[in-house]
């Protein structure tokens, strides 16, 4: 569902105009420099930099040992089909740069379904390589001083409104069995379906993204972590046509939203300080029997939220599946859910809150919530089955499953922090004569 999202964890210095150069924050800098004019490439908007940009990659890839390389790509409009990274590898735009995605699907790969899948998304079959793709990497970012990489989504958009796809749509970024991936500082635009999809990985950042496309494309999610350990999202603004960010771990419209595709599990997320407006919902679980996996040990706080159909919204009935062989009694875990300190205005329905007949949503946690209903609010504010929970100074009232807790409680917030939360970027440059 159409979908806007500040969401502002840590406030980070992402660029830094410097003299002789620029300067920005990543994971690792690099010994070695190249532009992609160094390799054929043409930036007016016409010409195909497809192989100027798998010859940079494949080029740079014999110095990526020694000391790692970074790939700038200047200021202009490089059309380009996709193409591969490399590990200890950093591509690089400029401020005025942006990448434009080939609509010539000749320049399109063909790659197998992902494994936890075990069909496309869009069709039964293969899918197309996404725009900007990795597999088996270490060490790779992917970042600029603010450029931008527009997947021109309106050409696959159409095609997939009148069932013209044989495969399923290509991602905007996508890595797959990496660790220590970066995507930062950019402006993303009208990717043909998700933009931004890390899965199989460990010890991912996404910083400081701008992610825009219409609210009414299709399945145009902004970032969804798949099947990953150790992901730090901050300080991205993500408007989109589904969810803003959805978690995923494999497959059996909200700003956050848990599932559906979960055959595996989602645990300990960790969510706060998030500005959400004109959402279908604010955290969302999705998920059905035959999906099995669970979601356990999430906490958000700090939510504010404007121009909501829901606040709260968890479903057992997201009945879609890869295919008709699942096996329904493969029935998921849904526990430790925890929200506290929110405020929501403009709301039509308080909570929606649907578990599963014989399997219900349990450890449920509701505190210091205030909701500002709309002029034409819902008479059942509450929907609620198959749940269990408290919740604690809660406006409205919840429903009977969630009775109000005496003394007053704050639902829990982990104060340990993780790991990958004290991560410290290092200064990066961009030599003066890469810089335009």
């Amino acid at each position: 569902m159409p979908g806007l999202l500040a969401l502002l964890l840590l406030l980070l210095s992402s660029l830094l105009s410097v003299r002789g150069g620029e300067s920005y924050a990543a994971i690792n800098c690099r010994k070695h420099t190249a532009s992609l004019v160094d390799f054929g490439g043409v930036g007016d908007g016409k010409t195909s930099n497809t192989e100027a940009f798998r010859r940079a990659v494949a080029n740079l890839s014999a110095h990526a040992a020694d000391g790692g390389v970074q790939l700038v790509v200047p200021e202009g409009k490089w059309l380009t089909g996709s193409f591969n990274l490399t590990s200890h590898f950093t591509l690089y735009l400029e401020k005025d740069a942006t990448i434009l995605a080939s609509q010539d699907e000749s320049e399109w790969p063909h790659v197998a379904v992902l494994p936890s899948y075990g069909r496309g998304r869009d069709a039964p079959g293969g899918r197309f390589s996404s725009l900007i793709f990795g597999t088996n990497l270490t060490d790779v970012v992917i970042t600029g001083n603010n450029g931008t990489i527009d997947g021109q989504g309106a050409y696959w958009w159409d095609k997939f409104k009148k069932e013209e796809l044989n495969l399923t749509r290509p991602y905007l970024i996508e890595i797959m069995y990496s660790d220590q991936v970066q995507i930062a500082y950019l402006t993303l635009v009208n990717s043909p379906s998700w933009f931004v999809h890390p899965i199989y990985s460990s010890n991912v950042f996404v910083q400081g993204l701008t992610i825009l496309a219409p609210v009414d494309s299709p399945n145009t999610d902004g970032i969804d972590p798949d099947s990953c350990t150790n992901v730090r999202i901050e300080d991205c603004y993500i408007v989109s046509g589904d969810d803003c960010i959805a978690i995923k771990s494999g497959w059996d419209h909200a700003t956050i939203a848990l599932g559906s595709e979960m055959s595996g599990g989602i645990q300990d997320v960790r969510a706060e300080t998030i500005l959400a407006i004109n959402t279908q919902s604010g955290v969302r679980i999705k998920t059905a029997p035959g999906r099995g996996g669970y979601v356990k040990d999430i906490f958000v706080k700090g939510m504010i939220m404007k121009t909501m159909k829901y606040v709260f919204w968890m479903t057992g009935t997201y009945n879609s599946h890869p295919n008709p062989g699942y096996n329904p009694r493969a029935l998921p875990v849904i526990q430790g859910i925890n929200y506290r300190d929110m405020w929501a205005e403009n709301v039509t329905y308080s909570a929606r809150l649907e578990g599963i007949e014989g399997d219900p949503f349990t450890g449920i946690c509701i505190s210091n919530v205030n909701i500002s209903l709309t002029e034409k609010p819902k008479e059942l504010q509450w929907n609620c089955t198959d749940i269990a929970g408290v919740t604690s100074n809660v406006t409205p009232t919840a429903c009977d499953l969630l009775p109000e807790k005496k003394p007053a409680i704050d639902c829990p917030f982990p104060t340990d922090r993780l790991p990958i939360e004290d991560v410290e970027m290092k200064m990066c440059s961009v030599p003066h004569n890469y810089v335009h």
